[in-house]
């Protein structure tokens, strides 16, 4: 085992956020031009594709399922409206919720994307492998599945891992090993 520093108190595990965001930004970076083109940022764009996937929602369920913090949202969602991207209306039979929905205009501007949204992907899954790629999508999956509380649950015991991390979580990046492609 190699530790990341010597003394008591030393972690010897991997920093697996940073390395998440590290993963995250190797990712994006492939999306960022597509989006900056089509006069998005990144938080617009994870919106619009929920709403196009999903339909029209609750700001609530916007935090939930982009991951962007509630008053970030509201800014984000204010200026996408100016932008003719969204619409936000409370419905007649409760004048407490707030429904937010892709406009037509927004629709346009995703069909418009998604030629070169699907080559980015192809590019992705030709320079990983397609199986590398399935593995990274149901890792990420059951990663999620796993470690999200957002619901009030606690995570599932039962699918921690009780025994030592292997190896690989706790080496530098250049001594573990490269997945299979």
């Amino acid at each position: 085992m190699v530790k990341a520093s010597s003394g008591a108190g030393a972690i010897q595990h991997r920093n697996l956020p940073l390395l998440l965001l590290q993963g995250r930004e190797s990712v994006i970076a492939r999306f960022r031009p597509l989006l900056n083109d089509a006069g998005l940022t990144e938080q617009q764009w994870r919106i619009l594709r929920v709403l196009i996937e999903r339909g029209p929602l609750e700001p609530r369920e916007l935090v939930e399922r982009c991951r962007i913090s509630s008053p970030s949202l509201t800014g984000v969602l204010a200026r996408m409206d100016e932008l003719g991207l969204v619409r936000r209306e409370r419905p007649d039979h409760d004048q407490r919720r707030l429904i937010v929905q892709a406009t037509a205009r927004a629709r346009r501007i995703a069909a418009d994307l998604a030629p070169r949204i699907e080559a980015t992907y192809a590019a992705l899954e030709q320079r990983l492998g397609a199986a590398f790629l399935g593995r990274l999508y149901e890792a990420l999956d059951e990663l999620v599945a796993v470690l999200d509380d957002t619901r009030g649950a606690s995570p599932r015991a039962s699918s921690v891992p009780s025994a030592p991390l292997s190896g690989a979580a706790r080496r530098p990046r250049a001594a573990a090993s490269r997945p299979a492609r």
